[in-house]
């Protein structure tokens, strides 16, 4: 997976993200800018930003397995031939 392409997003979410940077540069910028520069600014954060973001991602998912994968031997373990153990409790009074 060496030298992938930038993060790339679904059409649709990349509509909903140009609308977004729209709305900030509205609402919190002195200026406002169209989708052509909106977009330009999508791309840029995607690749100078993005893969910072995705390698974050990554590695807190990985942390996130590797401690389920460290309790899976506590949590899934059974008992061996329990057949004859469990006999012997039963016959007990």
């Amino acid at each position: 997976m060496r030298d992938k392409q930038s993060i790339t997003l679904s059409d649709k979410a990349r509509d909903r993200a140009i609308v977004s940077i729209r709305r900030y540069f509205d609402e919190n910028m002195d200026e406002k800018i169209g989708d052509l520069k909106a977009a330009l600014f999508l791309d840029y954060i995607l690749v100078e930003h993005g893969p910072a973001i995705y390698n974050q991602a990554i590695a807190d998912a990985t942390r996130f397995i590797e401690e389920k994968a460290a309790d899976l031997g506590a949590v899934g373990y059974q008992s061996e031939y329990p057949y004859w153990e469990a006999s012997k409790r039963k016959a007990k009074p």
